[in-house]
């Protein structure tokens, strides 16, 4: 590989270079090969949770319903899901999930970091589902596959290029905590415009990042999990399917406010 000899900071305090360059080729295929089964696998996982969550919300009987929810009428289940108090245990407990994996990941043996991914990805699904309250299933399915397209494109490209992406990182980091802080804000004046302004930002911000961290991961690999290998190559392929599965979601939400058919 010609970009081998790169001064890159092993998190190993070696350099990988010294691995035969064609074996690290062919590792470097089989960890991203990983990284993206793990991501497809989680995202499979929220669909199928978040599908299943909203199926189990709603009712075509209107007798046995617990309340009317825009043009779907809620089950007990449904109140309990998006009305009541326990929408906000779903909405947040994502979030939590996320701090407990990335802080335990060097002590967690791989199958439970695994396992830990696996019902993050269950949580977001839960915390996902009333988009099928709002939004057209036709429109969700279509911004679905308009963010794979999306996504792929991206993360090839900071997978093929050369250009060094270490700079944008702090850049993206900043967007990103703006973002963050304008849908707080949101959250209290409800301003359309300043929704779609920051889903708007929210698509560039990602878009960079899913090109940024298809980059870091290669790299880390190259000039570090190349030579280490075993729990430690394992662990950073699911913490690194975090990080592109977390760049997935937010473009999909985002292109979502952007593009998606309001019911």
């Amino acid at each position: 590989m010609s970009d081998l000899d790169r001064n890159y900071a092993s998190p190993f305090g070696r350099a990988a270079g010294r691995v035969d360059a064609a074996t690290v080729d062919a590792g470097l295929r089989a960890y991203m090969l990983r990284i993206y089964n793990y991501m497809s696998i989680g995202l499979a996982i929220t669909g199928l949770a978040a599908l299943g969550v909203y199926m189990a919300a709603v009712t075509n009987d209107p007798s046995g319903a617990a309340m009317k929810f825009g043009n779907a009428y809620l089950t007990q289940f449904g109140y309990a899901m998006y009305v009541g108090p326990l929408k906000w245990l779903f909405m947040l407990a994502p979030l939590a999930m996320v701090f407990v994996i990335s802080a335990g990941i060097n002590r967690l043996a791989p199958s439970t970091a695994q396992i830990l991914f696996w019902v993050f990805s269950a949580l977001m699904g839960i915390s996902l589902s009333s988009i099928f309250l709002v939004f057209t299933h036709t429109s969700i399915v279509r911004v679905f596959f308009i963010t794979a397209a999306t996504f792929g494109a991206l993360s090839l490209y900071g997978y093929t290029t050369k250009r060094d992406m270490t700079g944008m990182g702090s850049f993206l980091f900043m967007g990103m905590i703006g973002i963050a802080l304008a849908l707080l804000v949101n959250i209290f004046i409800g301003s359309s415009l300043v929704q779609f302004v920051v889903s708007i930002i929210g698509v560039l911000v990602f878009a960079g990042l899913t090109a940024y961290d298809t980059q870091r991961l290669k790299n880390d690999y190259i000039y570090g999990y190349a030579s280490a290998g075993g729990e430690i190559a394992e662990r950073a392929a699911i913490t690194g399917a975090l990080s592109l599965y977390l760049n997935f979601i937010n473009i999909f939400t985002f292109l979502l406010q952007l593009l998606g058919q309001r019911d």
